[in-house]
């Protein structure tokens, strides 16, 4: 088997592992020294038992970014934030397509990283329209900052 026949079937293991395993996720925090008061936080995860953290470790240096840092008591995660970093993450799994329910959260944290990349969060109809998407993926509850009157402004 050539090597990239062998990357190709690594990379969607990792898809596919993903796709079971993994997290797409975007915060929006209460931060007062930012200009609009509020941070947008997106990350992706991936969370295994201590005793597969080789599997964490074969992630990160195949998609060329992230830390390993412990989750809980016996889990550690594979984290990914910042833009550049998570365009790496982006790039990779457009390429190599999820199947499961998760595609839907990755299409949905694509656009607000893209939005992001664009400096859309740094302004108020940006940052609304990012806390709408958010609030629509993994089974959110409603965002501390659509709840709040400053989104009203």
């Amino acid at each position: 088997m050539g090597a990239d026949n062998q990357q190709e079937r690594l990379d969607s293991w990792i898809a596919g592992f993903v796709d079971g395993e993994g997290c797409f996720h975007v915060a929006i925090n209460r931060q007062p020294k930012m200009t609009l008061g509020w941070q947008v936080l997106p990350e992706f995860r991936v969370v295994q038992h201590k005793k597969d953290t080789q599997t964490l470790r074969m992630i990160q240096k195949r998609v060329g970014c992230g830390i390993i840092t412990v989750n809980h008591d016996d889990r550690n995660e594979l984290r990914v934030r910042g833009i550049n970093n998570l365009m790496k993450i982006v790039g990779f799994f457009r390429i190599n397509k999820l199947k499961t329910s998760k595609l839907n959260n990755f299409k949905k944290f694509a656009t607000v990283i893209k939005m992001m990349k664009e400096g859309k969060h740094l302004k108020r109809t940006g940052l609304k329209e990012i806390a709408e998407i958010a609030a629509t993926m993994n089974k959110k509850i409603k965002s501390k900052y659509l709840e709040s009157s400053e989104t009203i402004r």
